[in-house]
């Protein structure tokens, strides 16, 4: 099952703040009648999920998920995109051009002090 957007966690917690302390009174006393009624159902259910191969059953359903989630998925833009590259390219220099002066230095020093 796919994660709630953004938006809508957003909305979720607005709605939270925005009740009582008697409509969460309320909520905490149904879900407790909601888990003891679970409970009863619960060894039927478990029955269903120990199946080891149940993926074979929903074939598309990784498909499914996989395209809900990359609906929520916050794509970069073109700027960021060349931004991001640039940062790459310098790190690269940088860390290969350093990498060359210790390479350098150490042939020195092992073909001149170590080996010679």
């Amino acid at each position: 099952m796919a994660r709630p957007t953004r938006q809508q966690r957003r909305a979720r917690r607005t709605e939270r703040s925005e009740s009582s302390l008697a409509a969460q009174t309320r909520a905490s006393r149904q879900s407790s009648t909601l888990r003891t009624q679970k409970a009863d159902s619960g060894q039927k259910n478990a029955r269903e999920r120990r199946r080891p191969f149940g993926f074979i059953s929903r074939p598309f359903g990784f498909i499914s998920d996989s395209v809900g989630e990359l609906k929520k998925v916050e794509w970069p833009g073109r700027q960021q995109v060349v931004q991001g590259t640039v940062v790459v390219l310098l790190a690269c220099a940088i860390v290969g051009g350093y990498l060359a002066i210790a390479d350098i230095a150490f042939k020195h020093l092992v073909q001149d002090v170590l080996l010679g």
